[in-house]
């Protein structure tokens, strides 16, 4: 669960009226999420590790060992998703490379998760085995062993077929903490490759675009690019995959954790450009269209190209570009220079945009 720091802002949109009963929108990684965690959740089982704010806890700095000093970092995610398979993906290869990749964000090699599975009465059995031959690969491609599990079964109509939850374990052998928190006036931002790919692309597999859209999800494990970027530099201060929400709204959070603004160049973001017609023709923006298979990257300028070359040398950050720059806290938190010269205001996401993505 991601502690979200508060993102009530005089230019955010007028608040959303409080409800007592959970919405969909609640689930969107925006104001909701953000306001449910912060009046339901932290106020009952927050402590000093959960108030980081980040996707996972750093939850150990003195284990030691004859090689090394590690820090352990944890994360726990839940998966729902429809369909359950879609172009480039399905649930199975989503819960692992999820958690992997939260696991990732703190600069940390994963080693080992554990995987709890809600089956809904009724799911076909091979659809089933299929799932989780896909977490199988998925755990090999990244390098992680799935170490204990647990399994329920509701009834029928009670549940999407099937959800699945993941809890990853990690170790931490940089010499500087990597936190949403440590952004700095001056830093570079990079993102990995192009946006939104995740989101149309499970769209598309609903059957709900009305047009055909040739778009593969972009679901991987990011650990072993992540663990390439580290080599090159000691001046990576803030790692985050832009799923829920995308990349507007995690940017966001980040800045209200760093209390900083952040610049972004619209030219410089790579889209592809099926997905910015699908986003055009819906009137979807792609900056908020979730991602899972991309990074954010926030490093001292010094070190940008270092990084930007190392990312480009992976499958996984051919595309990686760099897309804006940190500057002193403003009121507006994260602005647009559009390709017209003009500047936008991207707030965070309020509402929820393509339910059941991630």
């Amino acid at each position: 669960m991601t502690n979200y720091p508060s993102m009530e802002s005089p230019n955010c949109p007028t608040p959303l009226p409080h409800s007592d009963r959970i919405v969909m929108g609640h689930g969107s990684g925006g104001l909701l999420t953000n306001r449910l965690v912060k009046q339901v959740f932290m106020p009952r089982i927050g402590n000093a590790i959960l108030d980081t704010g980040d996707d996972a806890a750093l939850i150990l700095d003195n284990l030691k060992n004859s090689y090394a000093v590690h820090k352990l970092v944890l994360s726990t995610d839940s998966h729902v998703v429809s369909p359950l398979i879609f172009p480039g993906g399905d649930i199975g290869r989503l819960s692992i490379c999820g958690t992997v990749n939260d696991v990732s964000m703190l600069g940390a090699a994963p080693l080992y998760l554990t995987a709890g599975f809600i089956l809904e009465e009724g799911l076909d059995v091979k659809l089933l085995e299929k799932i989780v031959d896909s977490m199988h690969i998925a755990a090999e491609e990244a390098g992680v062993s799935i170490v204990a599990g647990d399994t329920k079964v509701v009834q029928r109509g009670k549940a999407d077929g099937l959800y699945i939850t993941t809890t990853g374990l990690g170790v931490v052998n940089y010499p500087n903490n990597i936190s949403g928190a440590s952004a700095c006036p001056g830093d570079i931002v990079i993102v990995s490759g192009t946006l939104g790919d995740h989101g149309i692309a499970v769209l598309a597999a609903r059957g709900e675009l009305g047009f055909s859209a040739e778009v593969k999800s972009d679901i991987a494990p990011l650990n072993h690019l992540v663990q390439e970027m580290i080599a090159v530099s000691k001046h990576i201060h803030v790692l985050r995959d832009p799923t829920r929400g995308g990349l507007a709204t995690t940017l966001n959070e980040i800045a209200h954790q760093s209390r900083v603004s952040i610049i972004l160049d619209e030219k410089a973001i790579p889209i592809k450009p099926v997905v910015a017609g699908a986003c055009e023709m819906l009137g979807f923006d792609p900056l908020y269209i979730a991602n899972e298979g991309k990074l954010i990257a926030i490093v001292a300028k010094e070190d940008a190209t270092y990084i930007l070359k190392a990312m480009q040398k992976n499958p996984y950050g051919i595309d990686a570009a760099i897309i804006g720059e940190v500057h002193e806290y403003s009121s507006a938190e994260v602005l647009l220079k559009t390709e017209y010269g003009s500047t936008r205001i991207l707030n965070t996401l309020s509402g929820e945009i393509l339910p059941r993505i991630c």
